[in-house]
């Protein structure tokens, strides 16, 4: 990278959104109505209906220091399967909602800028009690799983577009986050994309801290295929792209 690019980059990260928004001309000042919460379920697909929230069964009682302090990046995981209130409580904790704000907001367990909430969690099942292998996607406000697709070689294909990190075919569940931008830009306009870079690493911290209630592990990937985890999602790369995501399993 040249020294005119590197200076480039490094001003972006210290741009505030003041400083880069003109917040008269941004669609929430326009009175456009905000964008929904998340992308509706396909027409007839089959749905999960997950445990409610705080009725999760096999979560251990862990101390937030304790939870801290064990955190680690596991890239080993057991063969056994990650049960459903499992996988319940770890959506809960990186997306679930706690509180409906009114069209287009509502405050969930991990902080955003504005209230807007740019991600879909997609999830590569391998092995969740109870649930099919396949691709689905969390529905946060139905508290509920999508089924979008059984394509019996997801594990394959998710190590081939993480350049051969073969971990990955390993883990009972890898969690996708995507990016929907227009769901930042509506209110933050250019400034949208540093902060949505900013809240995919709440997200992602709050699954390593559940993963250490659950019995789980996992270790975050943001080097993958841009090209290849769009197309394995079915998503278009640009209204809506992959931006991270996280191998899951119990710990051995």
């Amino acid at each position: 990278m040249d020294e005119l690019e590197t200076t480039r980059r490094r001003e972006f990260l210290k741009d505030t959104v003041r400083k880069q928004v003109d917040f008269t001309a941004t669609h929430q000042s326009r009175g456009v109505p905000p964008p929904p919460l998340s992308k509706p379920a396909p027409e007839g697909a089959l749905r999960v209906p997950l445990p409610r929230p705080g009725h999760w069964q096999g979560i251990r009682d862990v101390t937030l220091a304790a939870a801290i302090a064990g955190r680690r990046s596991r890239r080993e995981f057991a063969p056994e399967a990650v049960s459903l209130d499992e996988l319940a409580f770890l959506l809960w904790a990186t997306q679930g909602v706690t509180r409906l704000l009114g069209a287009g907001h509502a405050l969930r367990t991990v902080p955003s800028a504005g209230c807007r909430h740019a991600f879909e969690t997609y999830l590569a099942i391998q092995r969740v009690k109870g649930v099919e292998a396949g691709l689905w996607r969390f529905l946060p406000v139905d508290n509920q799983l999508v089924r979008l697709g059984g394509d019996g070689d997801l594990g394959s294909r998710l190590v081939a577009a993480t350049f051969f990190q073969r971990f990955v075919a390993a883990a009972a569940v890898t969690f996708v986050w995507t990016a929907v931008p227009y769901r930042m830009e509506w209110r933050y306009g250019a400034a949208a994309h540093k902060v949505i870079a900013l809240d995919a690493g709440h997200v992602c911290q709050n699954l390593y801290l559940a993963c250490e209630a659950a019995g789980c592990g996992t270790c975050a990937i943001a080097a993958y295929d841009q090209e290849a985890m769009d197309e394995l999602l079915g998503v278009d790369g640009d209204e809506e792209l992959t931006i991270y995501l996280a191998p899951v399993g119990k710990r051995p």
